[in-house]
């Protein structure tokens, strides 16, 4: 039987922000090469989980082992190289306004590495081409739709070929044909070979995109195989 290497590993984490208790000890793994739904309560710190696998958070206990590297002890000098590994998407697309689409993602590319220009533009159209928005590299955020923004953003992400892709909320502001779209790009980037880690509240996607499923309550986090497993559970729970 094949052995599925594991990409994140938490070992008895645990972290709290000011009186707010995030974790409490929660240990979980995610395998390479799966797609997992981030969900729980408004305000429950889905966001902040994220933040510790970027290594923009530090746990007050526990192990925390991202793509071979132990983000718990991590030196502020080796979070690029983590960094590297990871591609991040927010809900708010971050892109830099007064750049263009192939600026924005010339300045990440720079920054992590990147030092040849006719690589980085055959990069850059690679993954523009992967969002279906290489006619878009001379244009500016804001003739951009809030649904090209984020595709923008997940190419973006895509640009170093991360192991693991962590969106946060992606489709939070989008309308239902724009969620549609984004929600069709991350199921490919995972089919793929991505390991995705998608944090949302709406549970229709986990529905209509199956995969398995974090549930983050009260400091715990529960992990289920599949989101049938987890909606018949959260529908006993309300019912």
């Amino acid at each position: 039987m094949t052995h599925t290497p594991t990409l994140v590993k938490l070992e008895q984490l645990s972290l709290r922000l000011g009186d707010r208790e995030i974790l409490n000890g929660v240990s979980a793994s995610l395998e390479k090469g799966t797609f997992v739904y981030l969900v729980g309560p408004t305000g429950v710190g889905k966001s902040s989980l994220l933040r510790l696998l970027f290594g923009d958070l530090r746990p007050q206990a526990g192990r925390l082992m991202v793509a071979g590297q132990a983000v718990h002890t991590l030196k502020a000098s080796d979070l690029p190289y983590l960094r590297r590994r990871i591609g991040m998407v927010f809900q708010d697309y971050q892109l830099l306004p007064d750049r263009t689409v192939y600026e924005n993602l010339r300045f990440v590319m720079k920054a992590t590495g990147w030092r040849k220009a006719r690589e980085m533009k055959r990069r850059a159209n690679e993954v523009l081409m992967q969002v279906g928005l290489n006619a878009k590299a001379e244009a500016r955020p804001h003739q951009l739709s809030g649904g090209e923004q984020q595709r923008i953003a997940i190419a973006r992400a895509l640009l170093n070929e991360p192991a693991l892709l962590i969106a946060d909320e992606p489709t939070g502001n989008l309308d239902p044909e724009a969620t549609s779209y984004v929600m069709d790009i991350l199921t490919q980037v995972h089919r793929a070979g991505t390991t995705v880690l998608m944090a949302t509240h709406a549970y229709d996607l986990i529905y209509r995109y199956p995969g398995q499923v974090w549930e983050l309550r009260d400091g715990t986090l529960q992990a289920y195989d599949s989101s049938p497993d987890f909606l018949d559970a959260y529908a006993r729970r309300r019912s």
